[in-house]
């Protein structure tokens, strides 16, 4: 898969994610064979008054190439000016966000609530087409409601615009990520461009990213949930596509391998503080499903330190 003059060495993507798709995880899942990594969300604003938080989220190791940054916002000229800043950071593609259902970026006009604006949308689509050098994709969904389904209209105004590649999530904003996604909508995306388009929903197994890729015909294949605690799935889907081999599931040790080297990425980023609160959730994640998994939960919801996590770990593998 290629996208502008990117190639990709497979055509499996991890998601943006909001919380967790930080430097430290992207590293984790390129490691673990991920085709292409998206940073969080961006936002324009942030990066136009240089909010500390935000022009932290730029930063970029080349260990994660090639990675996107995802930009929101919801004017042309502050959208311009961010992908600008973004460029400048270093990022191989930048990606629009127009598929963020969340009511403090919806009510902004931002994310999802683009759907609702095409002609606003296009315009902030070209606006940065034209501002800066590195291919620039969109992420959208299938609309805004099941009364405003309107992917294949945003496509082409997608590719009329010059954006490189699109990914859609098979769900309507309204939906978040209830109920299933709608793979056909991403099949009728695809029919309507001739620009790579990128199916996102329901990805949890190797099995699914086959059947996705037959039923639609997509590109490229965009993993976000399915990656939470799961790094391991990249390696396991490019591996089953490319071969037909289903590898096993990681062990117990494996895991917390894992989990011990996202501690420390993380400790190692952001501080001891924030590093190991956010890893809480990371946790939680990766024992979904373990034995005592519940009480390793808690436990790891009473560390304050990187000590404690650590004994947690310990006191599991034994």
């Amino acid at each position: 898969m290629q996208i502008g003059r990117i190639k990709l060495v497979n055509p499996v993507i991890l998601a943006p994610m909001a919380g967790v798709t930080d430097l430290p995880f992207r590293l984790l899942v390129k490691e673990m064979d991920c085709g292409l990594v998206y940073s969080e969300m961006v936002s324009d604003k942030g990066l136009l008054y240089k909010n500390s938080h935000t022009m932290d989220m730029l930063k970029i190791d080349d260990r994660e190439r090639p990675v996107t940054m995802q930009i929101f916002g919801s004017e042309p000229a502050s959208m311009a000016s961010a992908a600008r800043f973004v460029e400048q950071a270093g990022t191989d593609i930048i990606d629009i966000n127009m598929g963020c259902p969340t009511p403090k970026i919806v009510k902004n006009g931002s994310g999802a609530a683009l759907m609702c604006q095409p002609d606003l949308a296009y315009r902030i689509m070209v606006s940065v087409v034209e501002t800066v050098n590195v291919p620039v994709t969109v992420k959208f969904r299938k609309g805004w409601n099941n009364g405003s389904i309107n992917a294949v209209e945003m496509a082409k105004l997608a590719e009329k615009a010059g954006i490189a590649a699109i990914a859609v999530h098979g769900r309507t904003r309204e939906q978040f990520y209830s109920g299933e996604a709608d793979w056909n909508i991403i099949r009728q995306v695809k029919e309507s461009v001739g620009i790579p388009v990128i199916g996102n929903g329901d990805i949890r197994t190797p099995y699914d990213a086959q059947r996705m890729l037959i039923e639609t015909g997509c590109d490229g294949l965009m993993i976000g949930r399915g990656a939470q605690g799961n790094p391991w799935i990249f390696r396991q889907v490019a591996q089953y596509l490319a071969t037909g081999e289903i590898l096993p599931l990681p062990t117990v040790a494996e895991r917390l391998s894992v989990m011990l080297r996202h501690l420390d990425m993380l400790v190692e980023y952001k501080g001891e503080y924030l590093g190991v609160r956010e890893m809480r959730r990371h946790g939680a994640w990766y024992t979904k499903g373990l034995h005592h998994s519940s009480e390793i939960r808690l436990r790891f919801n009473q560390a304050v330190c990187k000590e404690d996590f650590v004994a947690v770990l310990e006191e599991f593998e034994e």
